[in-house]
């Protein structure tokens, strides 16, 4: 049975399950979970792609392993809400690899930006020398997070 607003049957939702929690299992390991043959499961993941629900694959890495101990949220407000400005500011993020997210947002501030430093040191860096000086910020404010009680990639599902 399809799903009337994405288009998506109960397979393809439970092979995107799967791919969710393992991008790196096999065809045909998916094939003997879902009791479909191996290029049933090609087909349909292919086609998954082309639609655009699966937009790539990537391998999760343990930050803390890799030196990266400080997570924090930045919240920034701009001091202009011109269309230009809200451009630049994005195209300008894109470019520093320690913003891992960056969300528009309504409320008291503009913009919500989860980033990963190394230490407090790299932390000061990047909010004086990068983040201040991007196009059109007027204030930063920044938390530091203590510890991750929850974080997860897998989209609800059901």
């Amino acid at each position: 049975m399809k799903d009337v607003f994405t288009g998506l049957d109960e397979l393809d939702l439970e092979l995107l399950r799967h791919l969710q929690n393992d991008s790196s299992i096999s065809k045909a390991d998916l094939g003997r979970q879902l009791n479909l043959s191996q290029p049933a499961v090609h087909h349909r993941v292919r086609r998954l792609e082309e639609r655009g629900y699966i937009r790539r694959y990537v391998a999760l890495l343990d930050r803390e392993l890799l030196g990266l101990d400080l997570t924090c949220f930045v919240q920034v407000s701009v001091q202009r809400h011109h269309r230009d400005h809200i451009v630049a500011f994005e195209q300008a993020i894109q470019a520093i690899p320690e913003v891992l997210d960056c969300h528009h947002m309504t409320g008291e501030f503009d913009f919500l930006l989860r980033v990963v430093v190394t230490n407090r040191k790299a932390l000061e860096t990047l909010l004086v020398d990068q983040l201040s000086t991007l196009p059109g910020v007027a204030h930063l404010q920044t938390s530091v997070v203590l510890s991750e009680v929850k974080q997860i990639t897998a989209l609800p599902l059901d």
